[in-house]
């Protein structure tokens, strides 16, 4: 069998960087098959602002990556058993895919990492397109062109399966294969910590950064950095992780949440609301209740609540590190394993 990865196009300051580097590799070595990369070569390194990808770039990677599967086919170098994983579903190059290996007879198995839609409606395809017929139809057939659809967190499918509350026999919870995470951050982990906190999210509606700009005002005993404001190296962003006492997330939507599994590695308190994908990543200690903000109205009403919990977190920080690490070693195992899902498709 061999596996080819229909990647996501890799930004240096995403995890999509460090796929295109370690993902391969850690197929190639649980399946013991050939791994080849499809790529869409160079893009825009840019995003659309407030989004992971740039909205145009985007399409123009993945009509590269289809030129190279139809001439794939077109030799015949594809063969029946080989696999076809997208690490990102929303690919409409699955249908032309699909196409081609049922007309040319060729028996493929197909998987797609799902990382979110129309169906979110905190996603800017939610947010701006919604339930349009075609956006729904689209990632209707997507699913069903997938033989595998994959995803990391529980709270994901059930969030997919309320649009789509027929389309539940092919899905798998996987986690993410990010295995490599835990190496990387070794040398920022035992850096003098400082009453830094950070907020490292995107700055989007979504991840409701005014929430963190107040707290920056009101609390000026502390020292809070919104990351995206630094236009930050990978090499500084890490160093910050490895200072600051806090991850602080006040999302309305997360359907895996990495930048705080990084700074649990290196013993940053992650400060999380009971929603969303936390509600089953986090151990209770780290979760504060999700109507404090759950919009801007409910933050200013519990706002003495979440400064009074993260002065506790500052102030009795030595106290949380045997939680950290229980929470480090559940995150590891049970999110940012490809264990079950390099099984899944080496089982094929």
């Amino acid at each position: 069998m061999t596996i080819y990865i229909v990647d996501i196009e890799a930004v240096d300051t995403r995890y999509t960087k460090q796929w295109k580097e370690h993902l391969p590799k850690q197929m190639k070595r649980a399946t013991n098959s050939e791994v080849i990369v499809i790529s869409g070569g160079e893009v825009p390194q840019a995003t659309t602002p407030g989004a992971f990808l740039n909205f145009a770039g985007t399409n123009n990677y993945k009509s590269q990556q289809m030129l190279e599967i139809s001439r794939l086919f077109a030799n015949g170098e594809v063969k029946d058993g080989d696999y076809f994983l997208y690490t990102d579903a929303w690919n409409p190059t699955v249908i032309q895919l699909k196409y081609m290996a049922e007309l040319l007879g060729v028996k493929i198995k197909v998987g797609g990492m799902w990382h979110a839609g129309s169906y979110d409606p905190q996603d800017f395809l939610g947010r701006l397109i919604g339930d349009a017929d075609w956006c729904r139809s689209a990632e209707r057939s997507m699913y069903e062109c997938y033989d595998d659809n994959f995803f990391a967190t529980e709270f994901h499918k059930k969030l997919f399966a309320e649009s789509f509350p027929n389309l539940i026999a092919k899905t798998c919870i996987v986690g993410w294969p990010m295995e490599y995470l835990a190496n990387s951050f070794a040398q920022y982990k035992g850096m003098p910590k400082r009453n830094l906190i950070l907020f490292p999210h995107r700055i989007a509606p979504e991840k409701q950064p005014e929430i963190f700009y107040d707290l920056k005002d009101s609390m000026s005993q502390y020292e809070f950095v919104v990351c995206q404001d630094k236009q930050l190296t990978k090499n500084e962003y890490h160093n910050l992780l490895g200072e600051a006492k806090i991850v602080f997330s006040a999302n309305l939507q997360e359907t895996l949440g990495i930048s705080w599994y990084e700074g649990a590695l290196v013993d940053t308190i992650p400060m999380m609301p009971d929603r969303l994908s936390y509600s089953e990543m986090a151990l209770p200690k780290f979760k504060y209740p999700s109507e404090w903000t759950e919009s801007l109205d409910s933050y200013r009403r519990n706002k003495t609540k979440i400064m009074n919990l993260i002065i506790e977190y500052m102030e009795n920080y030595d106290s949380y590190l045997l939680d950290m690490q229980q929470q480090v070693n559940k995150l590891k195992v049970e999110f940012f394993s490809g264990t079950a899902l390099y099984k899944h498709i080496g089982d094929k």
